[in-house]
């Protein structure tokens, strides 16, 4: 196994707390590290559920999509969804993972009132997938920085239902349509050692799947949700401290949030001479903390054992193969490619890269405006689009400037048509317009009057004025003040109404102070 990466270091405590769940530490003698791993759980992206052919649609009517299987009445029988398989065997060859030959259902026992059998179908000594790894990058002391985790193992199981709270005064109601839902349970190494590490894994892994085609994604609606398992240990100690696990994080800012509480409250309670009990934990991040939900079992209170009415899963190296040839070239593939095909920077590549829609656009976008542009439209992907984006709370895939458009305008900046600042007024003009028009971008220029002053007579004239009535800044310039063209610059620029284009204008009044 690989080593982990250097550990975060908490060399403080405190008594207070920063917006986000973050801590505020203040001086304190011991110093912590932080040891976390994550246990994710992607539902797959197949037409029924895992052990039977009940559909999975989400928001449909309570108790409307569970069948005899997924309520194991009497005289059923399990049977196994091959679309799930494939998905597990796919995202076991993404993560270079061994796919095993033959894997095991087994029964995990417990009771809770959504589990309609007394058991959930997982799997334990025998997963479908074993080890691999996840590489991702994020942003660490000012810094873009890459760092690899290995994951455990990834296993097949069914979904329980949901308890129902909200509509029913002193009780709870049960819809059991989610339950055999197909999920890929997916467990890394605990080699992760800080929050922002942690949400970089999860971002990874979230967009990963994704970009495979096995999970749709959705956080609102529980396709991919996260258990965190956190614990502390003094720094340089090689045993692991005490973990508790954090259920069902749903979105990227928790998993942060959450950490950052818990590893206070551990460490606090370390320090006050209390020690950590192990325990199944939920984040409220109204009242920015952890709460107990029970203590943690161990594997053995689960009482696991192999599932009688499910054979184990074979599978052969002819599907393994027949699944790979239907893969998609994957981010680390694509991120080498846009390095040695397109001279982009890995950070450049790591970025366009982190979701298969932005990699796609940028691939679209080079196609029309030419290698050459390559680096332009990466700068406008990661720049204005990005922000755009944001500010406006659309998706790529959703965003009014096709590829064809902003390949377009790449076009008119790199033969002088219009300047970078011009674009960026016509890309705004582009995203209000919501047209499909190829054309657009001619047509903002022209009725926006945008074009560059390329014409050399004009620009000439432009220089001879400026030159005239700034008699000062050329003699300063010839007498070896070189920073006085840029003053020169500024009026030739606000004479032409900020339409000449700057590389013909400062040529040719260098050329004209020269003679």
């Amino acid at each position: 196994m690989a080593h982990a990466q250097p550990c975060q270091r908490l060399t403080q405590r405190t008594d207070s707390r920063r917006p986000g769940g973050a801590t505020k530490l203040s001086e304190n003698t011991m110093q912590w590290e932080v040891v976390i791993g994550l246990e994710n759980h992607v539902q797959l992206t197949t037409d029924s559920k895992i052990f039977s052919g009940s559909p999975i649609k989400f928001g449909a009517d309570a108790n409307t999509q569970a069948s005899p299987v997924d309520l194991a009445l009497p005289g059923v029988l399990p049977v196994m969804n091959k679309q799930a398989v494939d998905r597990a065997i796919r995202f076991g060859l993404a993560v270079g993972a061994t796919v095993a030959p033959q894997s095991v259902f087994a029964r995990k026992n417990y009771f809770y009132p959504d589990l309609p059998k007394g058991y959930q179908i997982s799997q334990f000594e025998d997963p479908v997938v074993i080890g691999g790894a996840l590489t991702f990058g994020y942003e660490k002391d000012g810094e873009f920085v890459t760092k690899t985790v290995n994951l455990t193992r990834a296993h097949l199981e069914e979904d329980a239902g949901k308890s129902l709270h909200e509509d029913y005064a002193g009780m709870s109601g049960i819809d059991l349509n989610r339950a055999g839902t197909p999920l890929l349970e997916i467990v890394s190494e605990p080699e992760i050692r800080s929050a922002a590490e942690a949400v970089a894994y999860a971002k990874a892994l979230h967009s990963l799947v994704m970009w495979l085609g096995v999970c749709d994604g959705n956080m609102q609606e529980g396709s991919f949700r996260c258990d965190v398992n956190v614990s502390v240990r003094p720094v340089g100690q090689k045993e692991f401290g005490t973990r508790c696990e954090i259920k069902n994080l749903n979105s990227f800012r928790f998993i942060e949030e959450a950490v950052h509480v818990e590893v206070r409250r551990q460490i606090e309670l370390i320090e006050d001479g209390g020690k950590v009990v192990q325990a199944t934990r939920l984040y409220d991040p109204d009242r920015k903390e952890t709460r107990e939900m029970r203590s943690k079992e161990d594997a053995q209170d689960y009482r696991y054992f192999p599932d009688p009415d499910l054979p184990p899963l074979t599978i052969s190296q002819e599907w393994i193969n027949t699944v790979k040839a239907s893969m998609p070239e994957l981010p680390a593939a694509m991120r080498a490619r846009f390095v040695s095909e397109y001279a982009l920077p890995e950070y450049d590549s790591l970025v366009l890269t982190q979701s298969k829609a932005m990699a796609t656009y940028f691939i679209a976008v080079v196609e029309k405006a030419g290698k050459e542009n390559a680096k332009a439209a990466a700068n406008w992907l990661m720049g204005d689009v990005a922000s755009t984006l944001n500010r406006e709370g659309v998706d790529l895939d959703d965003a009014p400037v096709s590829a064809a458009q902003l390949a377009a305008l790449l076009k008119r900046i790199a033969d002088g048509t219009i300047s970078n600042k011009a674009a960026k007024e016509v890309f705004a003009g582009m995203w209000e317009a919501k047209s499909s028009d190829e054309n657009l971008v001619d047509t903002i220029i022209d009725a926006k009057g945008l074009k560059q002053i390329s014409d050399s007579g004009a620009l000439a004239a432009i220089v001879d004025e400026v030159l005239a009535a700034n008699a000062k800044s050329v003699e300063q310039y010839r007498a070896g003040k070189e920073a006085a063209i840029n003053a020169l610059i500024g009026q030739a620029m606000k004479a032409s109404k900020g339409k000449a284009n700057p590389a013909q204008l400062t040529e040719l009044l260098k050329a004209k102070l020269a003679g």
